[in-house]
């Protein structure tokens, strides 16, 4: 029993010893692993250094390895949006203006990014600078009405941003690792000193431009007018004659039509154009006296007064008149 216990005592500690070297060794084997692995996320680049000097460069996400001595520098992939301050230039007629632009970036090689610009706020500063000197040059090249102009070929604001951008894309590329993927233009203004007399000067070029446009257009007008009034005189013109020609040819059938009933009736023909004398010559509320023997009565008369007239005709001798009614 006794041996039994002294065995069980000296067996105590050791397992503690075991225990403790155990844990020692998990704890080594831990930070190991936390100094040499590491993680990239989604959008990130990683790269390694070694003593500040880039080792390794990875662009995809997942778990990495490196040294115990080694470091590792992460950077965002994402885009970016660079708005600098607002910034006075002038065109090629030196005239002042303040433009201010933003650009579209991201990184593109992390580890050229690294040994120039280090970290965003560095990039920034180099943009601004690439911009700020193509920008400007891009404007002194251009006329004013290159970027305020309301006819669409003397305007090419996006044109000269276009090349503005390209050539900032291809510095930033070269020397920085960084990519520009567009530089916009935010603003184009007058300076707050200058804008009143600019303004002036843009209304009174305005005005011009309207009283010419206006008289151009009164110009216009009047030959449109003219031409107007001439075609309508000529239709006019044409429907008259057309007009007389029909008249013409109507009252040349008509008299032939009257010469034709007046040929199969002239008594009827004499009534009747006694009737309308009668009408004629006697207006409403009139008293004339006549003597008995008028050819107005003829008819009152005598009811044969015409068919004997127009029989005394035709032997060739006047019609009688008679005193009496019957």
């Amino acid at each position: 029993m006794a041996g039994v216990d002294g065995s069980g005592k000296q067996s105590a500690p050791r397992r503690r010893m075991h225990l403790v070297v155990a844990l020692g060794i998990a704890g080594i084997i831990a930070a190991m692993a936390k100094l040499c692995c590491f993680t990239v996320e989604t959008g990130e680049y990683a790269l390694v250094t070694e003593f500040g000097k880039p080792v390794q460069v990875i662009t995809v996400s997942g778990l990495g390895f490196k040294y115990p001595y080694q470091s590792v520098r992460t950077f965002d992939g994402r885009l970016f949006a660079y708005t600098p301050a607002s910034t006075e230039f002038l065109t090629l007629e030196k005239t002042p203006v303040v433009a201010a632009s933003t650009v579209l970036w991201r990184v593109s090689d992390p580890k050229k990014f690294f040994q120039t610009v280090f970290d965003r706020a560095g990039a920034e500063s180099r943009l601004g600078d690439i911009l700020f000197a193509e920008l400007g040059a891009a404007i002194g090249r251009s006329p004013l009405v290159a970027f305020v102009s309301i006819e669409p070929k003397a305007f090419r604001a996006e044109a000269i941003l276009a090349e503005v951008g390209g050539k900032c894309r291809e510095i930033a590329l070269r020397d920085y690792g960084i990519e520009v993927i567009d530089v916009l233009l935010r603003s184009f203004d007058f300076p707050k000193q200058n804008r009143p007399p600019l303004y002036s000067r843009m209304k009174s070029e305005r005005g011009r431009l309207s009283m010419k446009f206006r008289s151009e257009g009164e110009e216009e007008g009047l030959k449109i007018r003219a031409a107007a009034d001439q075609e309508k005189s000529r239709i006019l013109s044409e429907a008259l004659k057309l007009a007389q020609q029909h008249r013409g040819e109507g009252e040349g059938k008509a008299a032939r039509i009257y010469a034709e009933s007046l040929s199969k009736g002239p008594e009827f023909y004499e009534f009747v154009r006694t009737m309308q004398a009668s009408r004629n010559l006697i207006p409403k509320g009139t008293t004339l006296m006549l003597p008995a023997d008028s050819e107005l009565f003829g008819l009152l008369q005598d009811s044969s007064h015409y068919d004997r007239g127009g029989a005394n005709r035709k032997a060739g001798a006047k019609p009688r008149k008679e005193g009496t009614m019957k």
